[in-house]
């Protein structure tokens, strides 16, 4: 679908309430087998939107912003007439998902966070100098050894045997798309801020949903946006990591499931009603 100067690719499965998933970082398709079990879950049309430079969507023509993403993201939402719409994001794509609620707050009905990146918290220097460690490998070595040394500190280094494992394809999609990666997404989450004023304007229930593995900087996170955003609703996958969504999905959906259903858009869909195969659009 055309959005102003790009093209954006989207995958649309279901039928029902209309739940805007935005692709994360680095792995184009991380969040499809969650989109899946959403759609799945009865009364919901899921659009899972890949963003610039990733997958069939255009390329980045534009210094990386977050704020510019969420933007894109409204563009989908507008010229697909689903707003309001509930709203997931994971990781970086969960920066977005803020983003978007917080300039767009009337046209998002719920919104679920899957561990975004820690900033204004204790670690939050850590996080930015590993990631600025990041940005220097790949400007000394390129994307493929940045790619290794990120993945390897985030996951592990059998990161590409858990990877296919989850979803497979996914080392070469990442490969193939990690330049917009390192090149457009850090440098947009290095610059990336969210303080009291942004979190003034959501008004939507939220929900965030963590791994019981993923360790501190996600943990001083939750806790940031539970006390900014006092109607967020916390659950935790237990045995997940960061990439919950990826090696949980079924979890991770039947969290998120129930939450939507509490915040219904609508009244519920009849029984009978079953998720339609995936198009794209």
């Amino acid at each position: 679908m055309d959005i102003g100067d790009v093209t954006l690719e989207v995958e649309v499965t279901g039928g029902g309430e209309p739940v805007l998933i935005i692709q994360t970082a680095l792995t184009a398709d991380e969040l499809r087998p969650l989109a899946r079990h959403v759609a799945r879950g009865g009364g919901y049309q899921v659009f899972h939107c890949h963003r610039r430079g990733y997958a069939g969507s255009g390329p980045v023509l534009r210094p990386g912003s977050v704020v510019d993403e969420a933007a894109d993201c409204h563009a989908v939402m507008r010229e697909l007439a689903i707003a309001p719409a509930h709203v997931v994001g994971a990781s970086y794509s969960a920066a977005i998902a803020l983003a978007l609620a917080s300039e767009f707050p009337h046209d998002v009905r719920t919104l679920t966070v899957l561990e975004p990146p820690p900033v204004g918290v204790p670690s939050a220097a850590e996080f930015r100098a590993a990631s600025a460690r990041l940005s220097d490998t790949f400007e000394a070595h390129g994307p493929m050894v940045a790619l290794d040394e990120f993945l390897t500190q985030l996951v592990g280094p059998d990161w590409r045997h858990d990877a296919e494992e989850s979803l497979p394809g996914s080392v070469a999609a990442m490969e193939r798309d990690a330049v917009t990666f390192f090149s457009s997404d850090l440098p947009a989450l290095l610059s990336w801020t969210f303080e009291e004023q942004d979190a003034a304007s959501i008004r939507c229930p939220v929900l965030y949903v963590g791994g019981s593995t993923s360790g501190p900087w996600f943990a001083e996170m939750r806790a940031l946006l539970q006390r900014l955003l006092p109607q967020t609703d916390g659950s935790t996958v237990a045995g997940a990591g960061h990439l919950l969504a990826a090696t949980h999905p079924g979890e991770t959906a039947g969290i998120v499931v129930p939450f939507l259903r509490r915040h219904a858009i609508t009244p519920p869909p009849r029984l009978d009603e079953t998720a339609s195969p995936p198009r794209s659009i």
